[in-house]
């Protein structure tokens, strides 16, 4: 009996099968197949192109197929498919340009593949789209202008792209995006103008992108923004006036900022700031008489600021 007869199989799990080298034709035939998880298949090499017959699939996992180096075009005819989770697929060098038609598509894990160069622009297509993991992406120089089409993406991931050197204009059309996750961006210089048209960004983390020396005067219309971390930005040499303007923020983090020299006055207008971070600041000498403002103010960190000189008399009240 084939395997493609099994007519009512709806969740087929070969997890750890790692001397399959390929699935057998019939398995386009499974007409009620929704879960398919190959995690840690590394011997298999491809996909055959009667995957794309899988009309009820919902979940395809190939996290750690080691040696998958391409996937089939007609996995762009997946047409129910929600999620797919290719992390840690290290051979992968491409994602066909058909990916663009998976209309239902809400989540894609592409963390660690670290042969991955480019994104099709087809993927501005992706309608659905919530989710975009790319972490640990290091051969990966730039996204796709279409990237800004993506209308529904919450969480767009990009740490350890050591690789990326910027982000494209077209960023600031992710009207729902919610997290912005670029944490180890070394070689990431500066953020594009745009990115102040995130209207609903809750979270901004650029943790050691060490080449990062300013940032955009338009960060002040983040007006969603509660985290701000910049921690380890040792290039960052001062921050915008703008800064002031955001009325949301609840926690900055400015730890191990070894450049950064003072803070503007403006932000003494951060009225929801509950917590402040300079741990580390070495270049830092002194604190503007403006943080006394800060109305819902709860921790003030200042571990290693060696050139301090003294605290404003506010730190008293």
């Amino acid at each position: 009996m084939s395997i493609g007869q099994l007519n009512a199989l709806q969740n087929l799990d070969l997890n750890y099968c790692s001397n399959l080298q390929e699935l057998p034709t019939s398995i386009g035939q499974l007409n009620a197949l929704q879960n398919l998880d190959l995690n840690y298949c590394q011997s298999l090499q491809e996909l055959l192109t009667s995957i794309g017959q899988l009309n009820a699939l919902q979940n395809l996992n190939l996290n750690y197929c080691s040696n998958l180096q391409e996937l089939p075009t007609s996995i762009g005819q997946l047409s129910a498919l929600q999620n797919l989770h290719l992390n840690y697929c290290s051979s992968l060098q491409e994602i066909p340009t058909s990916i663009g038609q998976l209309n239902a598509l809400q989540n894609l894990h592409l963390n660690c593949c670290s042969m991955l160069q480019k994104l099709p622009t087809s993927i501005g297509q992706l309608s659905a789209l919530q989710n975009l993991h790319l972490n640990h992406c290091s051969m990966l120089q730039k996204l796709p202008t279409s990237i800004g089409q993506l209308s529904a993406l919450q969480n767009l991931h990009l740490n350890h792209c050591s690789s990326l050197q910027e982000l494209p204009t077209s960023i600031g059309q992710l009207s729902a995006l919610q997290n912005l996750h670029l944490n180890n961006c070394f070689s990431l210089q500066e953020l594009p103008t745009s990115i102040g048209q995130l209207s609903a960004l809750q979270n901004l983390h650029l943790y050691n992108c060490s080449m990062l020396q300013k940032l955009p005067t338009s960060i002040g219309q983040l007006s969603a923004l509660q985290n701000l971390d910049l921690n380890d930005c040792s290039s960052l040499q001062e921050l915008p006036t703008s800064i002031g303007q955001l009325n949301a923020l609840q926690n900055l983090d400015l730890k191990c900022c070894s450049m950064l020299q003072k803070l503007p006055t403006s932000i003494g207008q951060l009225s929801a700031l509950q917590n402040l971070n300079l741990n580390y600041c070495l270049s830092l000498q002194e604190l503007p008489t403006s943080i006394g403002q800060l109305s819902a103010f709860q921790n003030l960190h200042l571990w290693g600021c060696s050139k301090l000189q003294e605290l404003p008399t506010f730190i008293g009240q």
